[in-house]
């Protein structure tokens, strides 16, 4: 049976000018979500309101059954340590580790168990030790997937993950993030500019005109 893992409600905001009004948005265990859009539509601010790093201006977030913009920064915290897990286009490694340092870093810290199989399917095994100079673009970003994946997250916030990826290795990466929301009680939001990959998910929207149409 599916849990609800985000619930938000009448989500506004706007920097310079609107970017979207009373958007509604729920996502349960199993399920994935895709947002799409023009460049400047608002598709990764929406995901930074949703993962904790941006209060809206107005509206509510229900995030794995906490009320998100009242928890203080230390219960915020302890949400991104264990529980929700964000994948950007940019990898953000540890230039002066290897491969397998950077993602025991993420299991360290979240207590729990590297699953191997997360680096068969990725395939990255074979580069574990190498660092990270000598691995290219797309490999330091399956390494990073592999560092998110490896902490077992409720929820996976992927803003453009496959945007430095050739359409082969893209492909790859949402084998392997589609393939983990099955089999575990975790749920997906993808933002992203490729709507072959975002036709993949179970529901996929458009922003545009300030709200979501699900296309």
């Amino acid at each position: 049976m599916s849990q609800m893992l985000l619930e938000a409600t009448h989500i506004s905001h706007s920097f310079d000018y609107t970017l979207f009004t009373d958007i509604d948005f729920t996502l349960a265990s199993h399920e994935s979500k895709a947002i799409v859009g023009r460049s400047g539509s608002g598709k990764s601010t929406l995901l930074h309101i949703f993962s904790t790093f941006l209060k809206p201006n107005n509206g509510k977030v229900i995030l794995l059954g906490e009320d998100l913009y009242r928890l203080n920064d230390d219960a915020i915290e302890v949400l991104r340590r264990f529980d929700i897990g964000i994948i950007f286009q940019f990898h953000y490694l540890f230039k002066g580790m290897s491969a397998m340092e950077n993602i025991e870093v993420a299991s360290m810290l979240s207590g729990e168990e590297l699953d191997e199989s997360i680096l068969e399917k990725l395939e990255i095994k074979e580069l574990m030790g190498q660092r990270l100079g000598e691995l290219s673009g797309g490999q330091q970003q399956r390494v990073s997937i592999a560092r998110v994946l490896s902490k077992k997250p409720r929820i996976i916030f992927a803003d453009e993950p496959t945007g430095n990826l050739d359409k082969e290795t893209a492909a790859l990466v949402m084998d392997v993030l589609l393939d983990y929301i099955k089999n575990t009680e975790a749920g997906l939001i993808l933002v992203t500019h490729d709507e072959v990959l975002a036709a993949r998910c179970n529901t996929f929207f458009r922003l545009e005109d300030k709200t979501l149409h699900k296309q």
